[in-house]
This record gives structure tokens, C-alpha cells and sequence, in this order.
């Protein structure tokens, strides 16, 4: 064989290996978010099984949301300093034993448990994923590779409810809903397994040093705030509840001061506070925390008002999320291709306007029906909410990072991605106050129809808190720029990256 063709091969060996790569971390990513929706709709079956308190179920979503936002930029800096191969396939592993014991827990407390551990083993794979395919394709295929990332997030999102209903409702070897956990098991197993062999290692050759003082603060502060709204209604909302979310304040404050002192000292704080100096970035900030809240309300309230308070079947609710799935991939997909390009922070604006046209309807059908709503009458909103949702999830990133220096990029994607699970936290939180609170002044139900008429009720209430936050975002994002700058995603970014060389003997 001729020392040419020995090249040729070598280089298709190679091609051939960093798609297998892609593969691998875009499997990671899509179980990462399957399980961040799958978890949704088999709620009113976990609480039922588990005799789970409210509280719990709450706990069972925002511990997911609180642990993976805790550790997002640690996750993404670790890699970093020791390897984003490495710290991968660690969160892999622990993503998967985390997902095994979700599936075997025995009471609600191990699932909370369960729940915050893979929360924080997600924080240590998910943002390798990106690190990964930013190092092994180059500049010139990266277009292609992240259209084809965004396709996956689109599955992911229309996926994870489905399976989650059918996993529930057919009840495989009579283990209910834990097979939306176990799914993970054979997943994981094989992405650790094809991970180690055909993944490249690579570091940055300046990694920030570690804040463990800045996550621990960010930590405190998350707790502090989410964990009384949680409980607070279970336990008559104590005096140390209030307390406890005024201290919360406190401690943001002195995370800030303590970021400030980093700053100085060795130049790698947990938050680039600089960038809040960016009025796009700041403004983006405060809409991307916002809609977290949007979010976690909505889906929240949104399972348990028609499984718990319509008696629907997980199969029946999970379908009727598909139109609503459908129509954010399709409108996200137009609106980075052809809507912002021309008309920039206006779709953005539409999409928070559709969105409340969309919620509104909903509120007036839920109001009309009552409890003998139809699947079908729930189609026409929910596809309205939908396309004004991929009019802002897919292009807001874009318009917050649109005027950040390109050498901070990377800390202000892991801000914007810890402040919309911050949100989603937080607004899981508040569920007890704009849906329970609403259950709580009723009288005791004497029937299910009573009971099926308290939820409706309270999901009306919980309808019109997100419609007001919703209206508060439109507003926000009118200090985000006109017309995102279109930003060069690379440049020369091979240069800033150590490819470390794997002995062969380690596959």
C-alpha cells in the first residue's frame, strides 16, 4: 500500500470517528432533555404510586432544575482544566446510575435524592457537549453540525412527553412510571462505552481556576429562595420561611462582592459580572430568567390540570402536547433562518405577544368547557403558545450573545444557560402559590367533580400569573438590540484548544 493511500485512509479513520463522536455526545444531550420533559407527565403516577406530598412532586422537578443550574459553569470550566472527554464521561456515568436510582426508589425522599444527584451529574456532561463538537469539527462544518444539533433539541422536545405517556401508560412488567428513568440505563451504558474510544480528548491551555465559593454562595442563595416557596404552603408558611427568602437577597449580594474580589484576585470569577456593563446582555438576562418562570409554571401546572384534575390518562395528555411540540420546532426553525435575519428583537416581541394570545385563549376555553374540555378544543391555543415559543427560545440566545466580547462567549452561554434553569427553579417554586394556593381556599372536595373543579380553577389563576409575566418580558426585551450582529462563530479557535494524543492502549 502506497504511503497516499495509507494517508487517505488514515484521514477517512478519521472523519469516520468524529461523527461516531457526534453521535455520541448529541445521544447524551437528547437524553439529557428527553428527561428533563419525560419527568412532566408522569408526575400524577409517581405521586399516586409514592404517595408523594405536593411538595415532593415540586421537589422531583425544581431539584433537577436547581442542581443542574448550580453546577453548569463549574461542569463547563472542570472540563476545561482536566478534560472534556473526561469530565463527559464522568457525568455520564453519573447521569445513568443517578437515572437507575430514580428508577428502583422506594419512597419520595430517595427520588428527591435521586432527582438533585442527576441534576448535578447533567451539569458536568451537558456543556462538554458543545466544548466536544466545537474541537472536532472545524469551522467550515460546524454550520452543518449545529443545524443538526438544533434538529435533535426539536425531537427532544417533541419526543419526551410522548414517550413519557407511553412508558406510564403501559406499565412494562408492572413497574408504572419507572421506566422513564430506567430508559437511561442502556443509553448511558453504551455512549460511556463508545465515548471512551471514540472521543478525543482536549483542554483549554488557560483554564479559569475553579470558584467553589461563588457555586457554594449561587447554591445557598437558589436554596434559600425555592426551597420556602416549596414547603412554605405544606407547613402554613412559617415566619423562618420569610425569612429564609429575604436572607436569600443577602447572599446574592454577597456572591456579588465576593465575584468582584475574585475578579481582582485571579481574574476567573464563577460570574463575568463585566458583561451586566452590555445593556443586550443584562436585558437578555432578565428575559431568560423570566421565561424560565413561564416555563416551569406552565408545564407544571399544565400536567397536573389534566391528568389530577380531568382524570385524563398520561397517554391522552402526553398526545395532546404534540401539536404544542410540533409548533415550537417549526416556528424556531423559521425564526433563526428567516425571521430575525430581517426583523430582528421584533419576532422575539412577536413571540411573547403570540404567546399571550395563545395563553389567553387557553383561559378562555378552560373557562367556557370547564372540566368537559376535549383534547381537540385544547389543540388551537396550545398550537398559538407554541409557535410564539420557538419565536423566542431559538433566537434569544443569539440576541443576548449578540454584543458580548468575544472573549467572554463562553462564560455568558453558561450564564444564560444556568439563569434559564435558575427561572425554571423558581417558577417551579411558585407553583405553590399561583396553583395551590388557589386548591387551598377552596372547601374540602366532596366529589371528583368538585375536585376536577378546584384544579380548573387554579389553572386558570396559574394561567393568568404566566400571561402577566409574559407581558412583563415583552417589555424587557425592548433594551435587547434591534438587529442581532451576526457573530463569527470560531475564528481562530482551533489555535486556543490542546488536543491531547491518547495512547492506543487505552482503547
Amino acid at each position: 500500500m502506497s504511503s497516499h493511500d495509507a494517508a487517505t485512509e488514515a484521514a477517512a479513520a478519521s472523519d469516520k470517528r468524529r461523527w461516531i463522536a457526534l453521535a455520541i455526545v448529541m445521544t447524551a444531550a437528547f437524553m439529557d432533555l428527553v428527561d428533563a420533559t419525560i419527568v412532566n407527565i408522569a408526575i400524577p403516577s409517581i405521586e399516586k404510586d409514592l404517595g408523594a406530598s405536593f411538595g415532593a412532586i415540586q421537589w422531583i422537578t425544581a431539584g433537577y432544575a436547581l442542581a443542574f443550574a448550580a453546577g453548569l459553569i463549574t461542569g463547563g470550566r472542570l472540563g476545561d482544566i482536566y478534560g472534556r472527554k473526561r469530565l463527559f464521561l464522568l457525568g455520564t456515568a453519573g447521569f445513568t446510575l443517578a437515572s437507575a436510582l430514580c428508577g428502583f426508589a422506594a419512597n419520595q425522599e430517595m427520588l428527591v435524592g435521586s432527582r438533585l444527584l442527576q441534576g448535578a451529574a447533567a451539569a458536568m456532561m451537558v456543556p462538554q457537549v458543545l466544548s466536544i463538537i466545537h474541537v472536532t469539527f472545524p469551522a467550515h462544518e460546524r454550520g452543518k453540525v449545529f443545524g443538526m444539533f438544533g434538529a435533535i433539541i426539536g425531537l427532544g422536545a417533541v419526543s419526551g412527553p410522548l414517550l413519557g405517556a407511553l412508558l406510564t401508560q403501559w406499565n412494562i412488567a408492572g413497574l408504572e412510571w419507572r421506566p422513564i428513568f430506567l430508559i437511561n440505563l442502556p443509553v448511558g451504558v453504551a455512549a460511556l462505552i463508545l465515548g471512551r474510544k471514540f472521543i478525543t480528548e482536549s483542554k483549554a491551555p488557560k483554564a479559569l481556576k475553579l470558584d467553589i465559593v461563588g457555586v457554594l454562595l449561587v447554591t445557598a442563595a437558589l436554596l434559600m429562595l425555592v426551597y420556602p416557596l416549596t414547603r412554605g404552603r405544606e407547613l402554613d408558611w412559617p415566619l423562618w420561611g420569610h425569612l429564609m427568602m429575604a436572607g436569600s437577597l443577602l447572599v446574592f449580594g454577597a456572591l456579588v462582592a465576593y465575584e468582584k474580589y475574585k475578579t481582582k484576585k485571579d481574574g476567573s470569577p464563577l460570574v463575568e459580572l463585566s458583561l451586566f456593563k452590555v445593556k443586550s446582555f443584562a436585558a437578555g438576562i432578565a428575559v431568560q430568567l423570566t421565561f424560565g418562570v413561564v416555563l416551569g409554571i406552565f408545564f407544571l401546572v399544565w400536567t397536573l390540570y389534566m391528568q389530577i384534575g380531568l382524570g385524563w390518562s398520561p397517554l391522552k395528555a402526553g398526545l395532546t402536547g404534540v401539536p404544542f411540540s410540533i409548533a415550537v420546532s417549526v416556528a424556531a426553525g423559521m425564526s433563526v433562518q428567516k425571521l430575525v435575519p430581517r426583523f430582528g428583537r421584533k419576532v422575539l416581541q412577536a413571540g411573547a405577544l403570540t404567546m399571550i394570545a395563545g395563553v389567553l385563549l387557553y383561559l378562555f376555553e378552560a373557562g367556557r368547557y370547564g372540566t368537559g374540555i376535549e383534547p381537540w378544543q385544547m389543540i388551537p391555543p396550545l398550537v398559538v403558545m407554541g409557535l410564539g415559543m420557538g419565536l423566542i427560545v431559538a433566537p434569544l440566545t443569539d440576541a443576548v450573545l449578540s454584543e458580548v466580547p468575544k472573549e467572554h462567549a463562553g462564560s455568558a452561554s453558561g450564564l444564560i444557560n444556568t439563569t434559564g434553569q435558575m427561572g425554571n427553579a423558581l417558577g417551579l417554586g411558585l407553583v405553590s402559590v399561583v396553583f395551590f394556593g388557589v386548591i387551598d381556599g377552596k372547601p374540602a372536595p366532596k366529589s371528583p367533580a368538585e375536585a376536577g373543579a378546584a384544579f380548573a380553577d387554579a389553572f386558570q389563576n396559574a394561567m393568568g400569573w404566566v400571561a402577566a409575566v409574559l407581558a412583563v418580558i415583552f417589555l424587557v426585551m425592548f433594551a435587547l438590540p434591534a438587529k442581532p450582529k451576526q457573530h463569527l462563530e470560531g475564528g481562530d479557535d482551533e489555535a486556543e484548544v490542546v488536543i491531547e494524543k491518547e495512547p492506543a492502549l487505552t482503547h
